[in-house]
């Protein structure tokens, strides 16, 4: 009886590490799903993010598909900067390290910015290298 007792912790950990995995596996197989429709997509825990011609689409993911959908124009974006830390850093010479990780796009006429979080720096300069091409070319 004793040893139950002490398996029993384990056995519960074990149910819940499998119910978590389940959860991210629906997650990832909603945002395969979602990212069909677009010519460029990214995934992380954080956000989803689509580009289809001057159109983005980003939100949150979650096992029933991504919700809060944003979706707004390139020809509307005047700059896109890469946040670390909240501070703005080169996109061509990211820092190794940082809490908080952001592609950040500067609308011209509206005078406001939208924020796209992301899991790892060099995902972000990527990103942010390929729609500032985009931003510079129109």
């Amino acid at each position: 009886m004793e040893r139950g007792l002490l398996w029993l912790p384990l056995l519960f950990a074990f149910f819940w590490l499998a119910w978590q995995g389940s959860k991210e596996y629906q997650k990832i197989e909603a945002y395969r799903t979602w990212a069909e429709q677009f010519e460029r997509a990214k995934f992380d825990i954080y956000a989803v993010l689509g580009q289809k011609g001057n159109n983005i689409t980003w939100g949150k993911p979650t096992p029933k598909g991504p919700i809060k959908l944003e979706t707004f124009s390139l020809l509307d974006v005047q700059q896109v900067r890469l946040l670390v830390d909240d501070k703005p850093v080169e996109i061509e010479q990211p820092p190794q390290k940082g809490r908080t990780i952001e592609l950040e796009f500067l609308f011209a006429e509206r005078g406001n910015s939208v924020r796209v979080p992301f899991t790892e720096i060099p995902l972000a300069a990527e990103w942010g290298k390929f729609l500032h091409s985009r931003v510079i070319s129109h």
